[in-house]
């Protein structure tokens, strides 16, 4: 594995219904979206992770933890964790979970700012958040 700093890095927006995916070059720290994945209550199209987890080859992947505000677990950070061990399991790429508060939120602002519609899951809310989870990883 490259040294920090040098890693490719794969972002995952989980969510119920779908699931955004970003990735970054660590030593630029940005990230760019890639793909918004379906799910069915929480289960992933598995064979389209598969898929761009061949294509970038990342270093990392890095799954959003949506803690409550008051920084307490809710239901879907164990299903984000379970994601993101399942994640491991399958593809043995190392995982580490982000602090999300708050990143569809402001993906969600983004998007209605560069003219989106309110029918957010097809203008780019569940990817941006995703890479809104890579930039928090990168410390930006």
């Amino acid at each position: 594995m490259p040294e920090v700093g040098h890693r490719r890095v794969m972002a995952f927006d989980f969510g119920t219904r779908r699931i955004g995916v970003a990735v970054g070059q660590e030593m630029l720290g940005s990230g760019q979206p890639v793909a918004m994945i379906p799910a069915r209550d929480g289960i992933p199209d598995w064979t389209r992770i598969e898929k761009l987890i061949a294509e970038w080859a990342p270093d990392l992947v890095v799954v959003g933890l949506p803690l409550n505000m008051d920084d307490t677990e809710n239901e879907m950070c164990a299903r984000a964790r379970k994601f993101g061990n399942r994640i491991h399991g399958r593809y043995h790429v190392p995982v580490e979970m982000v602090d999300e508060r708050l990143t569809s939120f402001e993906a969600k602002g983004d998007v209605m700012s560069e003219g989106g519609s309110r029918d957010y899951g097809r203008h780019g809310v569940d990817d941006r958040a995703a890479v809104l989870i890579l930039e928090t990883f990168f410390g930006l």
